[in-house]
């Protein structure tokens, strides 16, 4: 039996916007059409609330179990970290986030075990840049161009992520936060910010804070998430920089030029 002309056009182009789909899924994170910010910011309202904060061995090890490659598939559940910790909280969103933009699917092959929390120390691999003292997060989107790194407010956009320095110490004696910048308010008369991470006492959720009671911050956004297939693999085992912030001082102008703020 011929079918008609116009039913196997049909199937024709069927079967090419399949072969069309998979090469996109076979390519990460290299077609995406949603904004990176409103991934994000959805993102967290999937997100668990409060578990309590501390950043003590045992958060850790079930942060690391939040975030684990499993057969070569990153097996992300962020409801296991609790009580969590803020660099954490912050992380899990970031995964949850790539895996957004990966067509909805698990992160699969060498990068899933990239990505995974596996006890790296500060300024080791891709976890051990986001959780280290001074720029983590904007020396780890530095170095695989995922995006932009500034100190501009009037440049933040809700969705950011942001390094919070309460004091203008870098390094060994620094305090500081790793957040989600969210906006800022008046309250009274008095500019406050809103962020979310994982807060003290709570853990999980959203808090604002006077903005007179930041001494400095560094934004960090989510630009080119398909450049991370492209270069984590050339990615080196260690910053050097990062990793000597457990021991020594730095500078905020150091940091800025360690992470190509711009």
């Amino acid at each position: 039996m011929r079918l008609p002309l116009s039913l196997v056009v049909a199937c024709v182009i069927a079967a090419g916007a399949l072969f069309f789909s998979d090469r996109l899924q076979a390519q990460g994170f290299s077609e995406f059409r949603n904004d990176p910010n409103e991934t994000i910011l959805r993102v967290i309202q999937t997100m668990p609330q409060g578990g309590g904060y501390s950043a003590s061995n045992e958060a850790t090890a079930l942060l690391a179990e939040a975030a684990r490659d499993v057969r070569g598939t990153l097996t992300l559940d962020p409801a296991v970290a609790k009580p969590s910790y803020c660099s954490g909280a912050t992380y899990l969103v970031f995964l949850k986030t790539l895996e957004s933009l990966n067509h909805h699917s698990p992160i699969t092959g060498p990068l899933a075990d990239k990505l995974a929390i596996s006890g790296q120390p500060d300024g080791v691999g891709i976890w051990g840049r986001w959780n280290a003292n001074g720029p983590g997060t904007a020396c780890l989107f530095h170095e695989l161009q995922l995006g932009e790194n500034f100190t501009d407010w009037n440049s933040a956009r809700p969705g950011d992520f942001m390094k919070i320095f309460w004091n203008s110490n870098v390094g060994r004696r620094e305090h500081g936060h790793s957040a989600i910048y969210l906006g800022t308010t008046q309250e009274n008369g008095v500019p406050h910010v809103r962020f979310w991470s994982s807060n003290q006492p709570n853990g999980f959720g959203q808090k604002q804070v006077p903005k007179t009671k930041i001494a400095y911050v560094i934004f960090s956004r989510l630009k080119h998430p398909e450049l991370l297939q492209q270069n984590y693999t050339t990615l080196p085992r260690k910053n050097t920089y990062l990793a000597g912030l457990t021991s020594r001082e730095s500078s905020l102008t150091e940091a800025k030029i360690n992470s190509g703020v711009e």
